[in-house]
């Protein structure tokens, strides 16, 4: 490692350990990078390069799984935001909805006042489950037994009260496996998961339509180079199929690897994609 590159990790390392040991006083981006001897702006470009998210959103994750373990402890919002070094509810209440896509409320009681809308839809990839929430897509996937695809849904909101019916939401979903794929951002998601799960996911979000990344990638890119395998089970867990494009990830031999929905329907995806691309591109 290079001079100039150690002492940029080493200073990042820091921002990490000060971030961990102080979130629940919410320090800010000036603070941090006065910490390490940077300026705000130049703390905030390295930071974003060696950790794979910014000083602030990286603040919110620590964050969010502290309160998230507080919840599970049965501990009231109040506290649960006061704990975390939060203003108020309010501001516990927008971390959840911006990382976790669901209120706290819905997280600590399992879904119990969440209501789910599902349709079953064909696609150029088979049939397909679609389910939403009122603040969007939380569920697709493929399945040709609708029985079998049901109690899947069931498994990730036991608590939840079902309803089976086609909404806006779903309709813009299905949009996509045959309208402008630059319109991909309008499609909103209710999205459940680990701290880790959603930064993999998110990752997957910012690969483009046609093109491939590896899970070694994905994994450099969370500032965790030495957790494929890691990667690899979070993309297996991706709960929204297609829309996170997890079948756009590839081993680093350039062998496809698995798909929790069948290797063959991911070939398949991956040649519809790059057939797709290349006819908007002549």
């Amino acid at each position: 490692m290079k001079v100039q590159e150690e002492i940029n990790f080493n200073r990042i390392t820091e921002a990490i350990h000060y971030i961990q040991a102080n979130f629940k006083n919410q320090p800010g981006l000036e603070e941090v990078a006065e910490k390490v001897n940077l300026s705000p702006f130049h703390f905030q470009r390295l930071f974003s390069e060696w950790a794979g998210t910014s000083p602030k959103r990286f603040l919110q994750y620590i964050s969010l799984g502290y309160a998230k373990q507080l919840l599970k402890e049965n501990q009231s919002l109040f506290d649960t935001a006061m704990e975390t070094g939060l203003s108020g509810t309010g501001r516990l209440h927008d971390l959840f909805i911006n990382i976790e896509g669901m209120t706290p409320g819905d997280y600590k009681n399992g879904g119990e006042n969440l209501h789910i809308n599902y349709s079953f839809a064909e696609s150029p990839f088979g049939n397909v489950i679609v389910a939403s929430t009122p603040k969007g897509i939380c569920h697709l996937a493929f399945n040709e037994d609708e029985t079998a695809a049901i109690r899947n849904l069931q498994t990730r909101f036991p608590a939840a009260n079902y309803k089976q019916i086609m909404d806006s939401a779903q309709q813009n979903a299905l949009f996509i496996f045959n309208h402008d794929w630059n319109k991909i951002q309008q499609i909103k998601l209710h999205l459940r998961g680990t701290d880790f799960q959603l930064k993999v996911w998110e990752s997957l979000l910012k690969i483009p339509m046609g093109k491939l990344s590896t899970y070694g990638t994905i994994a450099k890119n969370l500032a965790n180079p030495n957790a494929s395998r890691a990667v690899g089970t979070a993309i297996g867990d991706n709960p929204v199929a297609f829309l996170i494009p997890c079948h756009r990830v590839i081993q680093g031999s350039g062998a496809l690897g698995g798909y929790h929905w069948g290797v063959a329907r991911k070939t398949a995806m991956i040649g519809w994609e790059a057939a797709k691309t290349e006819t908007a591109h002549q």
